[in-house]
């Protein structure tokens, strides 16, 4: 049996990074995201970088660190709200971005894992975004055909993982984990807690391991990016 637990981050990832490359990094905002995987990416130097990924994180943690490094030339992501330098490089023309409506980015994702090349859909259409895609009208409506995505290596964060990479995703964090880790050539995830195979219920697997490669367990800091809290009377 492969052998695909990884003793740190840094040994998970060697081997699999080369400059221009696609990576794919689950999270939403902070949750999520594979924070340890992110920095052994920094620090591994690898440049030109493009990232999918639905945001960048802040400007100090996540992805939000790449491009403090400038190692990341372009992004495909949904929102850019809450990270000051992807902003500034964006408006400054120093970072590529390439904006998708956040259903079509998860559908895209979904349709690289699954082996779609391309689908239609209603949204974007009349807008920039749709500008330069092949329309086709179905029953009476205009739809624009999108492209699926993929990655040389997709980085996905889950709760727990047993020795054959079989996935449990905890809560929000499942976000866009799952679907990244079927449209990655190699997957690669940061993990919790590493159980013996057969340990986990089949019913309770959301990842099955046949799309996991390499397995690292982290311990995460799990930061939030704005803490809502409700005052209390005194």
């Amino acid at each position: 049996m492969i052998n695909k637990v990884y003793a740190t981050p840094a040994a998970a990832l060697e081997g699999l990074l080369h400059d221009g490359m696609t990576v794919m990094v689950g999270g939403f905002g902070l949750c999520g995201i594979p924070e340890r995987l992110i920095l052994a990416l920094r620090d591994s130097g690898t440049k030109g970088i493009t990232a999918i990924s639905n945001n960048a994180g802040i400007d100090d943690w996540g992805l939000g660190l790449l491009l403090q490094t400038r190692q990341i030339r372009k992004m495909v992501s949904t929102y850019v709200g809450e990270n000051d330098e992807f902003a500034r490089q964006f408006l400054s023309g120093e970072l590529e971005i390439e904006f998708v409506p956040q259903g079509t980015f998860a559908e895209r994702i979904r349709a690289g894992g699954a082996g779609i090349p391309a689908f239609y859909t209603r949204t974007a259409v009349g807008t920039p975004l749709a500008e330069g895609k092949e329309h086709h009208d179905f029953d009476g409506h205009t739809y624009v055909m999108e492209r699926w995505l993929k990655a040389d290596v997709s980085l996905v964060k889950a709760w727990k993982a047993d020795t054959v990479g079989n996935l449990i995703f905890r809560k929000t964090a499942r976000n866009f984990n799952p679907m990244m880790a079927m449209a990655g050539k190699t997957t690669v995830a940061e993990v919790e807690e590493i159980v013996p195979a057969g340990s986990i219920d089949p019913d309770a697997v959301h990842t099955p391991g046949i799309f996991v490669d390499r397995i690292v367990k982290t311990s995460s800091e799990k930061r939030i990016e704005q803490r809502t809290t409700t005052p209390r009377s005194t």
